[in-house]
């Protein structure tokens, strides 16, 4: 196992993390952490770890303690090594997440190096499946679904994060919805148990996903919902033309780059759209379209995006969603719901 604590605790120049040092910070050169068998763990393990070079924001503070696992039998080894009280946080592209300033306590484990499997799965004679690792990239499986000539996933490729991401809020854009096409998946628990699941498992709702409540004779053996990561999904598809999938995926990235600040660091949409409404209306409605926080603004492209400009701390971009919230709650009496995650230590 490589642990690059050291280095990470001297050169890190961002914002200043308001943890204490990890109780394995000084011993990071020679500590080998194993796994339940005895054998040690593959991955690299990192203290004090900037989360602002993992996420899409390019802002906010540090992580106790990362991991970056090799694959995925290393995942569920180093699952089952962690104490039962030390905090997991699962992450692959971070598109959807702020860690604030004063960092993030417990453990971060990034799968998208680790879990990066992608083929075909035989879902049955009427069409065909992609079968995807959750530290797969999105648009990565809607072209890989076109290249081998099936349809229904071309709106993957306008959502920035992973499988895991999707699967976990049900992202979706142009019309599509990653649950519209999964037929099943596998998750993990932190004690490093494998599950197979169905949608049936889940209430499943816009940009909103969690485990259903288990009868009373499984709730001892079941990891609550907040436990439980999803490590690959099934997608099923329609036999289509790659030509037409290419070209729908050509149109919608057309489409949103002409309509989203993409040449700046931001997260995407900051708020599910309410009901018969857009959340980008009524942000823009109340007049804060292109307002500045620090060295972030709520974009002037489209209102339901907040970018950083260069220099934003996580405090700005946290600042700007809640005068948002506030604004239009005021205005209009609709409570916005938020589509990215905010997490840590302010």
């Amino acid at each position: 196992m490589r642990t690059d604590a050291a280095e990470n605790w001297q050169t890190f120049t961002g914002h200043p993390s308001s943890l204490i040092p990890h109780p394995w910070y000084g011993i990071a050169e020679t500590i080998e952490t194993v796994n339940e068998t005895g054998k040690p763990v593959r991955g690299e393990i990192r203290l004090n770890e900037p989360m602002a070079s993992h996420v899409s924001w390019r802002a906010g503070g540090a992580a106790q303690t990362a991991y970056f696992p090799v694959d995925l039998d290393d995942l569920l080894g180093f699952l089952r090594s962690l104490p039962a009280g030390e905090p997991v946080h699962m992450t692959g592209l971070g598109s959807n997440l702020l860690v604030r300033d004063g960092g993030l306590r417990g453990t971060v484990i990034f799968t998208h190096r680790a879990l990066r499997e992608i083929r075909l799965d035989h879902l049955g004679a009427r069409g065909g499946g992609v079968y995807a690792e959750a530290g797969v990239a999105c648009p990565k499986v809607a072209r890989y679904a076109a290249l081998n000539e099936l349809a229904g996933a071309e709106f993957l490729a306008g959502i920035p994060g992973t499988v895991g991401g999707a699967l976990a809020m049900n992202a979706g854009c142009y019309g599509g919805e990653t649950w519209d096409i999964v037929a099943h998946v596998l998750t993990v628990d932190r004690t490093g148990k494998k599950r197979a699941r169905t949608r049936e498992d889940y209430e499943i709702d816009y940009r909103h996903v969690q485990l259903k409540a288990e009868g009373e004779r499984r709730k001892a053996e079941a990891p609550h919902p907040s436990e439980e990561w999803f490590i690959a999904a099934s997608f099923r598809l329609k036999r289509g033309s790659g030509a037409e999938s290419r070209s729908k995926i050509t149109e919608l990235l057309k489409r949103r780059i002409a309509t989203q600040p993409l040449s700046e660091p931001n997260a995407g949409s900051v708020f599910r759209n309410p009901k018969g409404d857009y959340a980008a209306r009524l942000i823009e409605a109340c007049g804060l379209k292109g307002r500045v926080m620090g060295d972030a603004m709520i974009s002037d492209k489209h209102a339901n995006f907040i970018v950083n400009r260069g220099g934003a701390r996580a405090a700005d971009i946290e600042a700007l969603i809640l005068l948002a919230e506030k604004a239009v709650r005021e205005k209009f009496g609709i409570a916005l719901e938020r589509e990215v995650r905010i997490v840590g230590d302010a």
